[in-house]
């Protein structure tokens, strides 16, 4: 089946929570991450295999001009099959059209081929103060 892909995409919050533990290697949290995507997000991506979710990606933003990808997981079973790479087109699509003139994303340097080589985003230099733990 094709993978097909939605901005503001309808889900579950038990299917996105168990997908971000899978993704970011922690226990399953109880997020409502529809209150939470209202809260805070210009939108978000998901990516679907009929009626299993196979992606997803946040597009949190400051109101203006500035658009942040937060959040991206793809599941194991699905990962090098262009999914990620098609999600963050996806969103940086609908940032451009939402107005926004930059895209940024953090990431761990493990993932750096993934954004840098397979996304487009070049890397620059910035600050991390860790607030908790």
């Amino acid at each position: 089946m094709a993978i097909t892909y939605e901005w503001r995409g309808g889900f579950g919050n038990a299917e996105v929570n168990a997908l971000h533990a899978e993704g970011f290697r922690h226990r399953v949290l109880d997020i409502d991450w529809r209150a939470q995507l209202d809260r805070h997000s210009l939108g978000w991506v998901c990516a679907r295999d009929g009626a299993a979710l196979a992606g997803f990606v946040n597009v949190a933003w400051d109101g203006g001009v500035h658009a942040f990808l937060l959040d991206t997981a793809v599941p194991a079973a699905r990962r090098h099959e262009g999914i990620g790479t098609a999600l963050v087109a996806a969103a940086e699509a609908r940032a451009r059209a939402a107005g926004c003139e930059w895209l940024h994303v953090d990431f761990d340097e493990e993932l750096g081929p993934f954004y840098v080589e397979g996304c487009g985003f070049r890397p620059t230099p910035a600050g991390l103060i860790r607030l908790a733990g």
